[in-house]
């Protein structure tokens, strides 16, 4: 059944993608999985072709286009696992920060090269003594002159080793009261003095997405790098959360397709006691199960895209999608695994990936619990 909300131009860019996808992404996955990072030639190449900010201004290089080719992309990345690549950090969370709120000149310094592939994204928010409670982050910026002198440390930073350029969440007031009226957002250059890459750290899951520690020690970046205003960092922060719920989502569901669609393949093949796994009722009734649920999720995503790229405001919505599409792919993968018996735990079968993978899905960008709190404060449950 086709989805509704792709047009034409939408299904002809999805098969543009999907070529250059097979041809250029799916060969370098195991090689990325086991380096812990990606390349910039990779990251050149998509800008090259056009799939770094496909809903970027035309002016600056981007493709001008609606959040859907956004979600072509997401789907297309996650249904060859290729999740290494973080392309929907890189412009879909980090770069709407510039397109909402850099100056002209910032855009042609930054925005620019991150839609040629020049620069890769980054945003410096988790620190080690806080995840979800942005408002009290400890990273200081404290202006100098015409600079801001930059300590303190991010953690958990996707895209940390291969980024050029880091959006950083410091305080610029730090005795603000309330404390979010003293963050802003800064850009900093990774080959600034001062910056300091630390460990690419050792996950369970996605071992090609580099998660890194960074480091700041009197690093000093010119006031022009202060992104809109200063204090309005923590509103900023906010305002683009809508789109990164949705922007999980999305992959989320496309991952669990992915696992159903070869759990299907697999016990079609697979024998036991003599006859196909298929044919038991236990597995028809399970598979079911998970098919209708794949179906009611890509339903509310598909519903909460159309929302967004009409510009509604949904955060509670999203809100529940990132929790549920999330919940679900961890439930999927379970599931599925189990129906793989034995090889579904061996590491040659990608479902196990699969398994790792939707671990953090439920965590990052936002707890799920977080997420029903957001959700009861919208129901008015204060």
């Amino acid at each position: 059944m086709r989805r509704q909300i792709f047009s034409d131009e939408h299904d002809h860019f999805r098969a543009e993608f999907r070529r250059f996808v097979e041809a250029e992404i799916e060969p370098r996955v195991e090689e990325w999985n086991r380096a812990g990072t990606t390349d910039k030639a990779t990251w050149k190449l998509c800008g090259e072709q056009g799939f770094l900010g496909a809903s970027a201004p035309e002016e600056y290089g981007g493709g001008g286009g609606d959040f859907l080719y956004e979600a072509v992309i997401m789907e297309e990345v996650a249904r060859v696992r290729a999740h290494a690549l973080m392309l929907s950090l890189h412009s879909d969370i980090c770069m709407p920060y510039l397109t909402e709120y850099a100056s002209p000149e910032q855009k042609e310094r930054f925005l620019a090269p991150a839609i040629s592939g020049d620069c890769v994204l980054a945003i410096g928010m988790t620190e080690p003594g806080t995840g979800s409670d942005l408002a009290n982050v400890q990273t200081r910026a404290i202006r100098d002159g015409d600079e801001y002198v930059i300590d303190g440390a991010k953690t958990f930073i996707s895209n940390g080793q291969i980024a050029d350029l880091v959006i950083v969440v410091a305080k610029t007031d730090p005795d603000a009261d309330p404390p979010h009226r003293g963050i802003s957002l800064l850009l900093v250059e990774t080959d600034r003095p001062g910056f300091e890459r630390g460990r690419n750290l050792a996950k369970i899951g996605l071992k090609g997405q580099d998660t890194s520690e960074l480091f700041f020690h009197d690093c000093r970046v010119p006031a022009a790098n202060l992104l809109g205003m200063e204090g309005q960092g923590f509103k900023m922060l906010m305002s683009q959360l809508q789109q990164e719920r949705l922007t999980i989502a999305v992959g989320s569901m496309a991952s669990c397709q992915r696992s159903l669609d070869d759990t299907l393949a697999y016990v079609k093949e697979r024998k036991a006691f003599g006859k196909r796994i298929a044919q038991f009722q236990n597995t028809q009734f399970k598979l079911a199960e998970l098919a209708t649920e794949i179906e009611i999720g890509q339903a509310f995503v598909d519903a909460l895209l159309a929302a967004h790229v009409r510009g509604d405001e949904i955060v509670k919505e999203v809100s529940g999608a990132k929790y549920w599409c999330t919940d679900l792919q961890k439930k999927v993968s379970a599931e599925c695994l189990q129906l793989f018996g034995g090889y579904g735990f061996m590491q040659e079968y990608p479902i196990s990936g699969d398994y790792q993978d939707a671990a953090v899905q439920s965590i990052y960008a936002g707890t799920n619990e977080i997420m029903k709190v957001i959700i009861a404060r919208r129901l008015g449950l204060e």
